[in-house]
């Protein structure tokens, strides 16, 4: 018969049994603002259009602010 040569303590037996059970979703869906089901974390050309339009107003509010001081 089969008999371990040591005791496992309670807290790798634990962590064993935690990494074993609680496995994540690897493909997960949001929702995007038009309703299409989009994979997390992707990248759209009108997303990156849309941030460097928001980056560039800001830009140009700060310095119209700067030059008004």
């Amino acid at each position: 018969m089969a008999v371990p040569k040591k005791k496992i303590s309670r807290s790798r037996r634990n962590m064993r049994r935690f990494s074993c059970a609680y496995q994540i979703d690897p493909v997960a869906n949001t929702t995007a603002a038009d309703g299409t089901q989009v994979r997390t974390h992707t990248v759209t050309l009108a997303n990156v259009a849309q941030y460097v339009e928001a980056r560039k107003a800001a830009k140009a509010a700060r310095k119209s602010s700067s030059k008004s001081k």
